[in-house]
């Protein structure tokens, strides 16, 4: 790009740091198989390598990556334009998804965004400021934490079937499904794959927290076709049932659970609940505790998240009720197990405790 004329093999392996083409004929060779391996690079990234000469006497060919054809035309963005792109890249906190989406926002601010570094947590990473109306201090990410992620997002690119096992509210044993993918929505906070159940012969929607195991790809990439007037979110949006409230009793060490505790509120009746908790000796003179823990009371919404949420806490937090969150926390905390004491059992009856997994920072129940 640094010049209009056509460059020959031989000028670009003196010009170009790293090629050293050499004198023997084995260095030749190897210097050309890279040569040839680059450019082919080139080309699928989409930068136009043209082949010719510059002069009607020679017969070796030369290559020149025209800069008319390569760069970009100017970006004509207003500064809050540039905020949605900036605050867009920037709620990726998934690690697949974090470096593009830093890479991103670095090429806006070459570009002349107002993107600057800030110290807000995580490797360099980066907000949105505009003057006095900035947004310091804001840091947004889109909370993508489920294990079938991933490997959900990947299918769909590659246009490839996946079969996993599935468990819907209510079901005691996992399911299989195999499934073309068609997308993967956020909706309310929470993520779906959307695509066409092969053994249903129908759409289906499903909710990515319930996949309970690997998310297997099948067959060839490309095997279907995404119908063209399909609606996902639609889809999304008419399975899911209007959100209902519930309230959970739960058992939280003092001193701990700050985050939680601000949702939460004391119980109403803590004496039904002292021999549930974790110690059995009750504090007569201060109702709401047992022992060197508080019992509260939380609302949410969503099982899946709430129960992921309390895991983060490890045993400093004990759920007493409902009883399907308190089996949603069992399930995690035996996979927990499973994946990293092979071997090891968590006995039945066991009060309910959190004692792995990942607290989602700054959130709360939903």
């Amino acid at each position: 790009m640094a010049t209009s004329r056509f460059l020959t093999v031989s000028q670009i392996g003196e010009m170009v740091e790293g090629y050293e083409p050499g004198e023997s004929e084995d260095s030749q060779e190897a210097f050309r198989r890279m040569f040839e391996r680059d450019k082919q690079y080139l080309r699928e990234l989409g930068i136009p390598v043209e082949v010719g000469s510059d002069s009607a006497f020679s017969d070796e060919q030369g290559y020149r990556i025209p800069r008319g054809d390569y760069a970009l035309g100017e970006i004509a963005l207003d500064p809050d334009e540039f905020a949605v792109l900036a605050l867009a890249a920037s709620l990726w906190s998934t690690e697949t998804l974090a470096a593009p989406a830093a890479s991103a926002l670095r090429k806006l601010a070459a570009a002349g965004a107002p993107v600057r570094p800030v110290a807000l947590g995580g490797p360099d990473p980066l907000v949105v400021s505009s003057g006095a109306e900035g947004f310091d201090g804001f840091e947004p990410r889109v909370d993508a934490t489920e294990p079938a992620f991933e490997a959900a997002l990947a299918a769909v690119q590659a246009g490839r079937e996946v079969c996993f096992p599935y468990r819907r509210p209510g079901q005691t044993e996992d399911t299989e499904r195999h499934v073309q993918p068609w997308g993967v929505l956020s909706w309310r906070g929470r993520w779906y794959l959307v695509g066409h159940d092969l053994r249903r012969e129908a759409p289906r929607v499903f909710r990515l927290s319930r996949v309970t195991g690997p998310v297997r790809e099948v067959g060839p990439a490309g095997a279907f076709t995404v119908p063209p007037d399909v609606d996902l979110r639609a889809m999304i949006s008419a399975t899911e049932p209007a959100e209902a409230r519930v309230t959970a009793v739960l058992w939280v060490r003092r001193g701990c659970g700050h985050a939680l505790r601000r949702w939460a509120r004391p119980v109403a009746d803590p004496g039904r609940f002292a021999s549930a908790a974790p110690t059995t000796t009750a504090s007569a003179t201060t109702p709401g505790r047992s022992g060197d823990g508080d019992l509260l009371e939380v609302d949410f919404s969503d099982l899946e998240r709430f129960a992921r949420w309390v895991v983060g806490y490890g045993p400093d937090v004990t759920v007493l009720e409902p009883a399907d969150l308190r089996q949603e926390v069992v399930r995690r905390l035996r996979a927990t197990v499973a994946a990293t004491a092979p071997g090891a059992a968590v006995r039945s009856g066991q009060p309910a405790r959190a004692g792995h997994g990942g607290a989602l920072a700054g959130s709360g129940p939903r």
